[in-house]
């Protein structure tokens, strides 16, 4: 089983405002096979070991060192958190805390030690999500489905969700012939499908609340242009399952599901390679470095794309936002690429982790903005 724990949005920007004498980010690959998890403990070992060596040559104070490095050799020694994990872990820390995130997507070893957190590995984590609910709806069942990347689907069980449209309305059937006011002919039927999707949104409520995660419709026909006029969960994708759930094995709506996840990803990563040229042509996209984190010190970036793996050490300046790059990391730089996604951040920009391929424009990032600068 994927162990996962993401970071919310509120986290990710709390993380985001860390300020403190050391800041040690490691991330490192994993696995949910228990029986190999030693081999990413000794990783762990060996990426903390690359930081204390950075922080010595810093000249760091050596009882604030002892104390970061305590809860690597701690988090190394829990043998119940290396029995449960997914296909990266990220390990936050400086010498008062340590924060541990499991990831579901794969992630490069890297170690960074900073004043600050690097973070944007973390983005792509919370940027699309590998996750989703299914509402599987139909006149004759209806069932909640939870799905993770490599993982097997499962159903959840929902309190106060109907049964079928018939009980939820307290009838043996909906097509009865008897006219009670509206409720007779398509009319009727459109009627008595608002109040049995009414009824399936207020159960999914408790379930969905505070989340995320995205939902996918798997109906047809009236019901499904019903359900969706009447659903209050903000993240129901436009693009559902267009086919009856009654006849779909759990798992065949999984395939389906991931498949619309990939859609609606590449849907909106086109969209916004081609808001980025539209806008590039009147000064307000750039991919430049000195640009970009002149604008994000500026609060100009409205959305940011980055490369996760991308990393180029230096500093920014708190004020101007000029860029000075330097030739190699050490306890005194940190990635100025995450900088700038922080500074985005922080003015409210949307900030987005991808791929290298997936990027408009020919550099690490790409910046599309609210006004030119």
């Amino acid at each position: 089983m994927l162990y996962v724990d993401i970071p919310t949005r509120p986290e990710f920007k709390a993380l985001n405002n860390v300020r403190t004498d050391a800041c040690v980010s490691i991330y490192l690959k994993t696995t949910p096979l228990t029986q190999q998890a030693d081999t990413s403990r000794i990783e762990l070992g060996n990426l903390a070991k690359q930081a204390r060596g950075q922080l010595e040559a810093a000249g760091f104070d050596k009882r604030r060192l002892a104390s970061l490095m305590e809860h690597f050799d701690d988090l190394a020694d829990d043998d119940a958190f290396w029995r449960l994990q997914a296909n990266s872990l990220a390990v936050l820390a400086t010498a008062d805390m340590l924060r541990t995130f499991r990831l579901p997507n794969a992630l490069s070893p890297m170690v960074a030690v900073s004043d600050r957190f690097h973070l944007k590995p973390l983005l792509r984590a919370i940027t699309f999500s590998n996750s989703a609910f299914i509402l599987a709806l139909s006149e004759n069942a209806v069932r909640l489905v939870e799905i993770h990347a490599d993982l097997p689907a499962a159903t959840v069980k929902v309190e106060g969700l109907p049964k079928d449209a018939a009980s939820a309305l307290g009838k043996s059937t909906l097509n009865d012939r008897s006219p009670s006011g509206r409720i007779q002919g398509s009319e009727g039927q459109n009627v008595r499908f608002r109040q049995y999707a009414r009824q399936v949104d207020a159960a999914l409520r408790p379930v969905l609340a505070g989340r995320e995660v995205p939902l996918i419709l798997a109906a047809t026909g009236r019901l499904a242009s019903v359900y969706r006029a009447v659903n209050s969960y903000p993240h129901l994708l436009p693009d559902g399952i267009e086919d009856s759930p009654d006849r779909i094995s759990v798992a065949d709506l999984a395939d389906a599901a991931r498949r619309a996840l990939d859609a609606a990803n590449a849907t909106e990563l086109s969209a916004l390679r081609a808001l980025y040229t539209a806008r590039a042509g009147d000064g307000r996209a750039t991919c430049d470095l000195a640009d970009g984190a002149r604008a994000a010190t500026y609060g100009a970036i409205e959305t940011l794309l980055v490369d996760i793996d991308a990393v180029i050490p230096g500093v920014v300046d708190e004020l101007t936002g000029a860029v000075t790059v330097t030739e190699k990391e050490d306890a005194t730089n940190y990635g100025v690429v995450d900088e700038i996604a922080g500074r985005a951040l922080a003015s409210g920009a949307r900030v987005l982790g991808v791929r290298k391929a997936e990027l408009p424009g020919k550099g690490d990032f790409a910046a599309i903005l609210r006004y030119a600068v």
